[in-house]
Parts: C-alpha cells; structure tokens; sequence
C-alpha cells in the first residue's frame, strides 16, 4: 500500500493511496501512466520526483537498488540542519559552511518497503484532479451534535 502525493504545476497537491502492483520495480524520475495508479487518471502522465521508506529514509537518485545505504550527504535532500547531537545551544546559522554528515538513504527502485510516492503531473487527463481527489464535503458543527 503506497500513500501517493500529486502535484501540479499550481503548487497544489492532491493524496491518494493505492494498492497497485505496477508501481513495483520502477525507479526515480521514470514516468507513470495514470492509469496504472488508479482507473480514475485515465489520460494522465506523472513522475516520480521522490519516495521514503516507513522508518523516514528518502530515495536517493545516485543509490542503485532497492537497500539502505551511507553516504556522505552537504545539504540538499536527505540533510538539512545541524546534527542534534550537537545540543541545543542557541547558534548564528542553522547551516554551519561545509558540513558534511553520513546519513542512511534508500535505493532509487520501488519496493515493499517504500511508503510514500511523490510524483508532480506531467500531461493531464481529462478530469480534473481537483474533481476527483479534491475538497471534500465538510460536516458542519450542527450535524455532529444530532
């Protein structure tokens, strides 16, 4: 069961989950059939832009496979403050100049083990996404008492 973020060019992102087998064994940055995701998209195009695991740990694009790896991570994806066990003591900069840290990411490949799939829209359908994944209907405070 993957939890999928769909974002469009407008900033705005839509979450979904599927259960789809055909997301398995695809890899960063390959584009998606809409279709494959859920009957709904028909007519869509995505890309993956990213995924983590359940423990946090984000795909890295450099990392072939599917396992845990180190590396030695600036900052960017993957890193992006000050270590913590470097305390609490109030600093000028949150990004010290040339920080590097070892920090454990995950393969670039879809697995079991990823949770979460972020992919921004490439080609539209022919229903808006907003239709089928937008707001939903808000129970007012009156309903909730009765």
């Amino acid at each position: 069961m993957f939890k999928i973020n769909l974002s469009e060019k407008s900033g705005k992102t839509y979450k979904l989950e599927s259960e789809s087998e055909e997301l398995m064994g695809k890899s960063l940055k390959e584009k998606v059939e809409g279709k494959e995701i859920s009957p709904d998209l028909e007519g869509y195009e995505f890309e993956i832009t990213g995924a983590s695991d359940k423990a946090g740990f984000p795909a890295f694009e450099e990392v072939e496979g599917v396992g845990l790896k180190k590396l030695l991570l600036t900052y960017g994806k993957g890193m992006k403050q000050r270590p913590r066990k470097e305390g609490k003591k109030k600093r000028a900069t949150k990004r010290p100049k040339g920080l590097r840290l070892r920090k454990t990411v995950r393969g670039k490949i879809i697995s079991n083990a990823i949770v979460q799939i972020n992919m921004k829209v490439l080609k539209a359908g022919s229903k808006k996404l907003e239709s089928l994944y937008g707001k939903k209907e808000e129970v007012s405070s009156e309903e909730k008492k009765e």
